[in-house]
C-alpha cells in the first residue's frame, strides 16, 4: 500500500484498452500490431495514442468475416451496429490496412476476398448501397421492408450512389498497386466493372430516365425520391445522376459534383486495369472517353464562378441551378483532394475555405467543436469524419493539432469516434459503433506519423 492505494491500483493503465481480448477478435494482422506499437511512440498525448490505439484495428477487431464462399477467398465486413455491407463504408474501413499488405499474407487474403465479395455484389445489382451476409436472402433491415424498387436477394438497401461502385475500384486498383497480385481480377470481376461502366452509363440519362427509381414510404423526405422515383429532373449534359448522397440521404439536385468528380477518377482507373490485365484496349479506350465526357460536364456545369473568384458546387442539375453546401460523408467538397479527384488548386483551396464557414448551412461550431454535418442527424451534429478531412487536407500542423484536438475531447468519453455528436454536448452522439470512423481517425494518425510528426509530438 502506497498512501492508501495498492500498489496493483498505481499500477493500472490510465486509459484502459477498449479493444476486444485477444481470443474475441474477428481477425488479427501482426503488421497492423507492429505499426500500432511504433505509431504510440509517436504520439506525445497519452489519450491521443490511447483513442489511436482504440480505434485503428477496430475494424480488424469487430467487423470482418473471413471465410470461403464458392471455394474463393470471401471477406464480409459490417459497418459496425448495422449487420450490413456497404460498398463504400467496407472499402474505406480496410483502406488503412492497404500499405501493410505486402507484409501480412493474411491481411492480403483479407483483401481478395473483399475484393471478390464486392464483385459478387456488384453482380448482384450495381444499384444497390449495402448487402446481406446472405448473398440469397431477403432484406431484413426494417427500414427496406415497404421500399418501391426493384429489390433483390441479397441486397440490404438499394440506394442509387455513384460512390458505391467508384469504392470498390479505388480499394482494387490500390491492392494491385500495392501488392501486383492480379489473383481477384479475373473474368468475373472484369464483367461487374463492366456493369459499372454500363450503370454510369444508364444515369447518364441521355435517352430515357434509366431502370433505376426508388420510393420509401418515410416520415424523412430525404429517405425517398420525388416524380415517382426517378428523382428531380436533370438535363443531359454529361454527368452521371445520382439519386442518393453518400450519407444515404436524397440529393436536391440530380448531378452530384463530388460523385462524379469520384467516377471520372474511377474512370480512368478502370481504362488502366482493364488494359493491363485484359488488353482490352477497345474498352480502356472507351473507359478514357467517357471520363473526358463527364469532367468536361463537370468542369462546364458544377463550377460556380464570381468573377474572378470560382469554386466547387455541391449539386446541379445542368438547368443552370446550383446548390453550395457540403455534407460530411465521404466523397464530400471537402475530401476532394484525399480521394485524388481534384488537385489542390486555387479553386479547392477557395472551395474548402467556404465549406468551413457558415457559407455552408451545414457547418456547425458550438462550445464542443467545429465541422460538418448533414440532413442525415440534422442540425448541431457535427461529423468527426469532417473534422478529419480537414486535417487530411492540409500541411499546417497547426491546423493538424487544433484538429487533433477536437476529435481528443469529443468521444464523449467512450475511446471512439462517432458519427455525429452535438455541437455543444458530445455525450450526445450517434452511433457508438461506427467502424469507418474509429478506422479513419486511425489512418489519420499514421498520416501524420508519416508527414507532419511534429503534429502528433506537440498534440
Amino acid at each position: 500500500m502506497v498512501g492508501g492505494i495498492s500498489a496493483t491500483a498505481l499500477a493500472a493503465p490510465r486509459f484502459p484498452s477498449k479493444r476486444p481480448p485477444v481470443g474475441k477478435r474477428k481477425f488479427t494482422s501482426e503488421a497492423v500490431e507492429k505499426l500500432i506499437a511504433s505509431t504510440k511512440k509517436k504520439i506525445a498525448d497519452p489519450e491521443l495514442a490511447w483513442l489511436f490505439e482504440n480505434c485503428f484495428p477496430n475494424t480488424l477487431d469487430t467487423t470482418v468475416e473471413v471465410g470461403r464462399l464458392d471455394g474463393y477467398e470471401d471477406t464480409f465486413v459490417l459497418t459496425g451496429d448495422i449487420d450490413a455491407m456497404w460498398l463504400r463504408d467496407s472499402s474505406a474501413q480496410v483502406w488503412p490496412y492497404l500499405p501493410l499488405v505486402a507484409k501480412d499474407e493474411a491481411l492480403r487474403k483479407l483483401f481478395r476476398g473483399l475484393i471478390r465479395r464486392q464483385t459478387r455484389c456488384i453482380t448482384i445489382d450495381p444499384y444497390a448501397n449495402a448487402f446481406m451476409p446472405d448473398p440469397k436472402a431477403k432484406s431484413n433491415m426494417d427500414w427496406s421492408q415497404e421500399d418501391k424498387t426493384d429489390m433483390k436477394p441479397g441486397v440490404a438497401e438499394r440506394k442509387w450512389e455513384i460512390d458505391s461502385l467508384c469504392y470498390p475500384v479505388r480499394l482494387a486498383h490500390g491492392y494491385w498497386q500495392a501488392t501486383g497480385d492480379r489473383e481477384p481480377f479475373d473474368d468475373s470481376w472484369r464483367a461487374a466493372t463492366k456493369l459499372i461502366v454500363k450503370t454510369f452509363r444508364e444515369q447518364q440519362r441521355k435517352d430515357n430516365l434509366g431502370p433505376y427509381h426508388f420510393q420509401r414510404p418515410a416520415l424523412n423526405p430525404t429517405d425517398s425520391q420525388m416524380l415517382h422515383g426517378f428523382g428531380p429532373p436533370a438535363k443531359p449534359v454529361g454527368m452521371i445522376v445520382q439519386e442518393f448522397r453518400p450519407s444515404d440521404d436524397a440529393t436536391t439536385l440530380p448531378f452530384n459534383i463530388p460523385g462524379n468528380l469520384f467516377a471520372v477518377v474511377t474512370l480512368r482507373r478502370l481504362a488502366q486495369m482493364h488494359g493491363t490485365f485484359f488488353g482490352d484496349q477497345a474498352f480502356a479506350a472507351e473507359c478514357n472517353a467517357f471520363a473526358d465526357e463527364v469532367a468536361a460536364a463537370t468542369e462546364q456545369h458544377g463550377v460556380i464562378r464570381n468573377g474572378q473568384d470560382e469554386y466547387w458546387a455541391y449539386e446541379v442539375d445542368g438547368y443552370g441551378n446550383q446548390l453550395f453546401m457540403d455534407d460530411a460523408n465521404v466523397p464530400s467538397l471537402l475530401a476532394l483532394p484525399y480521394l485524388e479527384t481534384t488537385p489542390y488548386d486555387k479553386r479547392y483551396a477557395r472551395t474548402r475555405e467556404l465549406v468551413w464557414s457558415d457559407k455552408n448551412p451545414y457547418f456547425f461550431k458550438g462550445t464542443a467543436g467545429e465541422g460538418i454535418g448533414g440532413p442525415h442527424e440534422g442540425l448541431r451534429y457535427i461529423w468527426p469524419m469532417s473534422i478529419m478531412m480537414k486535417a487530411f487536407t492540409t500541411t499546417d500542423a497547426a491546423e493538424q493539432r487544433q484538429c487533433l484536438h477536437m476529435l481528443k475531447t469529443t468521444h464523449g468519453g467512450t475511446g471512439f469516434m462517432h458519427e455525429a455528436f452535438d455541437q455543444d454536448d458530445p455525450k450526445n452522439f450517434t452511433r457508438s459503433w461506427f467502424a469507418w470512423a474509429n478506422t479513419l481517425f486511425g489512418e489519420l494518425v499514421v498520416h501524420l506519423a508519416e508527414k507532419n510528426p511534429d503534429a502528433l509530438r506537440r498534440a
